[in-house]
């Protein structure tokens, strides 16, 4: 199995003694971070208490460090063991996490401790490599990014654990020649774009909702409509009766409202299917009617829906609109798949109090009052 290293150091004094945890995760790193988070393997009462998971400042990838090979084995001299130990030992004396200050500032979503963190890691890389003090700009941003990468992966696994406490995960660095700042991502997490910027064809919508597994995640609807006699065919529930159910809710509320819709859809002579997709593997969301009703609207008037839109809250079989359950956990999900636009419900207006603004900055959100209206708005009708 794919191994992580951890490392553990106390931020209350500058030149104390690290700890070091070395092991093997005992899934695939894919399936971790779907199901649950790479601090798994540790017992219970250390792989999910966040205060203590907090001050663990680097996540080395194993599984991205290949086995030992013989060609990785050299036939030259070296130091023994107890010389190099005793000239680490030396080097713990000095201090070096500020050399980043010359060239580089950190971004404002790292907090004390995930500053801490970077700062020892790039101290700790620059007396490893560079021993002798003498390193380019280029070579200290290279250790910059590799520090900025080690402590987000922790970050990303609290964020996992501990909901919007840890939401401040897109860690950056500002270039004090240019002033440009530069985002630094954690490759395991793909990059998040499940949701495209671009314009989808029409009957593609992307959700975000609460999965079988209870986790948050992405899912999207692709839809197809055929010359018919009224049929709806959906594909990708499973036996879910209660997916079903709100799909079926969908389309008999499309088949009443019609008319409030739009007069050019049709629903008894053509034929509508639905393919549900659950992007992150967590368990296909019930919160499927208001996505469906999207869809079908959308593939049956030929109109995509906006660029970059994520559709939240749902509807009930009156039609009536229901708020979104963890609002800011949602739109930190939103965030992180890619979304720039957010069709939200009016009734969770009132929950934007419990996201953090700059959040909420990140979104042009789209504000809905009836079932109608999220339709005319997903699909950008005035």
């Amino acid at each position: 199995m794919a191994s992580g290293s951890f490392a553990r150091g106390k931020e209350e004094k500058a030149a104390s003694a690290s700890m070091v945890f070395v092991g093997n995760i005992n899934q695939s790193v894919d399936v971790l971070l779907k199901t649950s988070s790479l601090f798994d393997p540790f017992p219970p009462e250390m792989g999910t208490d966040t205060a203590f998971l907090d001050r663990i400042h680097c996540y080395i990838p194993g599984w991205e460090i290949p086995k030992f090979r013989p060609e990785h084995f050299t036939d030259d001299l070296g130091f023994i063991t107890d010389y190099l130990s005793e000239f680490i030992r030396e080097l713990r004396k000095e201090q070096q996490g500020d050399a980043l200050d010359r060239y580089f500032r950190l971004g404002k979503n790292l907090n004390q401790r995930d500053t801490i963190a970077v700062r020892k890691i790039v101290g700790g890389l620059i007396k490893l490599l560079y021993p002798d003090g003498e390193y380019s700009k280029e070579q200290l941003e290279e250790i910059l990014v590799f520090a900025l990468e080690m402590r987000r992966r922790v970050k990303e696994q609290l964020k996992k654990l501990g909901g919007m406490e840890f939401y401040d995960v897109n860690f950056s660095y500002i270039d004090l020649d240019t002033f440009e700042e530069h985002y630094v991502s954690v490759p395991e997490q793909g990059g998040g774009k499940l949701i495209p910027e671009g314009m989808c064809g029409p009957g593609q919508v992307y959700t975000v909702s609460q999965g079988k597994s209870g986790m948050i995640g992405v899912f999207r609807l692709e839809s197809q409509m055929l010359p018919g006699s009224g049929k709806f065919d959906r594909t990708g529930l499973g036996s879910d009766t209660k997916c079903k159910e709100a799909a079926n809710t969908a389309f008999n509320y499309l088949k009443a409202n019609t008319n409030r819709i739009s007069g050019t859809i049709s629903t008894t002579t053509k034929d509508y299917i639905i393919n549900y997709q659950d992007l992150q593997g967590i368990g296909l969301t019930q919160k499927l009617a208001l996505p469906t009703l999207i869809a079908l609207a959308s593939i049956a008037m030929a109109r995509p829906t906006v660029s970059g839109l994520a559709v939240l809250g749902d509807i009930s079989i009156a039609g009536t609109i229901m708020k979104v359950d963890e609002l800011a956990n949602t739109l930190q999900v939103c965030l992180d798949s890619g979304a720039k636009k957010v069709l939200l419900p009016i009734t969770s207006a009132a929950d934007l109090g419990t996201v953090p603004s700059e959040l909420i900055g990140c979104f042009n959100l789209i504000f809905y009052q009836s079932a109608e209206d999220a339709v005319f708005k997903a699909l950008g009708v005035e």
